[in-house]
């Protein structure tokens, strides 16, 4: 059984790969890939792979983009440090979605469901899967409660311009630019808030669509977002990350 790890940081693919053959030792890694251009050329040149590991944020742009260049037609495990894009991820062969870092239960219950899942007929499969995206449909968050004395202030999802963390307290900013505390990390809101309005620009920063004014053509192929409120530093998207937040804004 041979698969293949697409990933950029080499030590998250090196423990990967590690965890692979600690719990299944009959399955070969036979290359790890790192960009969507070396991807692409890859499966235009090899048999397809029993099983693809693929992060989903590559040096060169969002992994996504080698859907469009190749067709991938055996099972896929995203890996990611991020789990906003975990139904588009069940829209192209995925079976299951790991948030990094992986640890060895998650990736048993991942290589599992790949395993039961190679053992039935085609249409269980399928059923399977889209039996897992509906389960994986939720509410998002409309309104964060947030203690203030020993009061609880509602703050709406609508009313937020953008989440930062600065010194290691999280703040929420309201449309009206006013701040709010929050107790959570940015992986824990962002994965409360609805995808579709809410962007994880950076490591420091969470837009909403709807504060966003213009962007600015930054150095080195960046973008600068500019908000409709005042925002302590730039807000920079990663050249790496362009693509991915242009397809996002224009939806």
């Amino acid at each position: 059984m041979k698969a293949i790890i697409i990933e950029d940081e080499n030590a998250a693919a090196q423990s990967l790969q590690t965890l692979v053959q600690e719990i299944a030792p009959d399955i070969e890694v036979v290359v790890t890939l790192e960009t969507i251009e070396e991807s692409v050329e890859w499966f235009d040149e090899n048999p397809m792979p029993n099983l693809v590991f693929m992060d989903i944020h590559l040096a060169d742009g969002s992994s996504f983009a080698i859907f469009e260049k190749v067709e991938i037609t055996c099972p896929i495990i995203f890996t990611t440090a991020y789990d906003e894009y975990a139904l588009k991820a069940f829209e192209v062969n995925s079976i299951d979605y790991l948030l990094k870092p992986i640890n060895k239960v998650d990736l048993e219950r991942a290589l599992n469901k790949y395993k039961n899942l190679a053992g039935v007929p085609e249409k269980a499969s399928l059923d399977g899967l889209l039996q897992q995206m509906g389960n994986l449909k939720k509410k998002y968050k409309t309104c964060f409660l947030l203690p203030e004395r020993d009061k609880l202030i509602p703050l709406a999802t609508s009313n937020i311009a953008y989440i930062f963390i600065d010194t290691k307290t999280v703040k929420a900013i309201s449309m009206d630019n006013h701040t709010f505390y929050l107790s959570q990390t940015l992986d824990e809101i962002m994965s409360q808030l609805d995808p579709e309005v809410f962007f994880r620009a950076n490591r420091q920063f969470i837009i909403s669509r709807n504060a966003v004014k213009d962007l600015s053509v930054w150095f080195g192929n960046k973008l600068s977002i500019n908000l409709i409120v005042p925002v302590p530093e730039k807000i920079i998207v990663s050249k790496a990350r362009v693509g991915e937040f242009k397809t996002w804004f224009a939806e």
